[in-house]
């Protein structure tokens, strides 16, 4: 059986000439991309040269050991920064991996299908989870215990209650 993998971080460009690339990070870990870190970029593994935040617009810059022309940075767009599962923290009861959350079936507590989870978008005051119907429909469900009761790994679902205004 294959080693699981989870994202922990998508490269959104390239930055400046000498092949650093700007990451949204999807990582609670304070230390996921510390100079030095191990990573896995599309499944090859890697190793953390630089890393800066960014002041503004969120982020963190990187410079890995694999990846050392802008022009190599540029084929970068879209790709996975992933780390094996034996590299992830541990999570409290009630915790999730953005990757556990990313293909569960959501429905209402009354039994309406919503969709699946294709997205978590990172507010900073909570996460949202976008769902999308098979007619195109997304809807923005906040990940409040109010409006999202249950989890369910076992089920592959997750349960909503609708709020006023929530799935118009």
């Amino acid at each position: 059986m294959a080693e699981a993998f989870y994202t922990v971080g998508r490269v959104l460009a390239a930055w400046g000439i000498r092949g650093d690339l700007k990451v949204e990070t999807r990582s609670d870990n304070p230390h996921r991309f510390d100079k030095g870190a191990r990573l896995f970029l599309n499944r090859e593994p890697c190793t953390i040269t630089r890393s800066r935040r960014r002041a503004s617009g969120g982020g963190i810059i990187l410079a890995l050991d694999t990846v050392t022309t802008r022009n190599h940075a540029e084929t970068l767009n879209g790709a996975l920064l992933e780390i094996p599962e034996a590299d992830l923290m541990p999570l409290a009861v009630g915790e999730f991996f953005v990757d556990q959350i990313i293909g569960l079936h959501a429905r209402t507590t009354d039994g309406r299908d919503l969709g699946e989870v294709t997205d978590v978008l990172r507010t900073g005051s909570n996460d949202v989870y976008v769902v999308q119907r098979e007619d195109g429909r997304e809807y923005l469900i906040p990940a409040l215990k109010d409006v999202v009761p249950d989890i369910s790994l076992e089920r592959h679902e997750l349960l909503v209650e609708p709020i006023p205004g929530l799935l118009d």
